[in-house]
């Protein structure tokens, strides 16, 4: 185990670089402020336990691939549709994993890389949640934004549920499209007498 230390923190220090990289798609719609990449697989996490728990998937193996899918973007950062006309971000991210997780302890190294080929093969029920949950996460910004004013947002709202895969995320989509997004902390914050 403590020969492994040094590659643990080091994919500790990458995941903090998430913090700083910026997610492009929304950029392209020109929003005022874009969320990291960090902030994204945060909330794609909670999504994917929550599908999965809904769905009857494993819990545990979704959020591996929530938390570990947008890892590559540490090295190769956050490639947009437009750009990925060009580029084959998937060849170039399964490669930065690929060297993320090499040196890790065997068994660390094995489970994160059968969930990449898990998550990238797109046959399991885990593998569709996992996807759902991004996809899901995404919708769900969007909606925030286009609450706060930034109207664009819609164009992501009308295009993306139609790759939805699982009834759950269907359904929470269905329910959050037409939800206020602060409905959440109204409640909370009534004023007293």
């Amino acid at each position: 185990m403590s020969d492994y230390i040094e590659r643990y923190l080091d994919l500790v220090s990458e995941a903090g670089m998430l913090k700083r990289v910026r997610r492009t798609g929304w950029d392209m719609l020109g929003a005022p402020y874009t969320e990291s990449v960090a902030e994204h697989s945060f909330r794609c996490a909670v999504v994917g336990y929550i599908l999965a728990k809904m769905e009857g998937a494993d819990q545990s193996k979704v959020i591996v691939m929530t938390l570990f899918g947008d890892m590559p973007e540490a090295r190769i950062g956050d490639i947009h549709k437009v750009a990925n006309k060009y580029l084959n971000s998937r060849k170039s991210e399964r490669e930065a994993y690929m060297d993320q997780i090499k040196g890790l302890e065997p068994s660390a190294k094995s489970e994160l890389e059968t969930g990449k080929n898990e998550y990238d093969a797109q046959k399991t029920l885990e593998s569709l949640v996992a996807r759902d949950a991004d996809l899901l996460e995404c919708l769900i910004q969007a909606k925030e934004y286009y609450d706060l004013g930034f109207k664009k947002a819609e164009k992501f709202m009308r295009k993306a549920p139609v790759l939805l895969k699982t009834k759950s995320a269907k359904a929470l989509w269905r329910k959050a499209k037409n939800r206020d997004t602060d409905k959440w902390w109204e409640e909370l914050s009534k004023f007293e007498r």
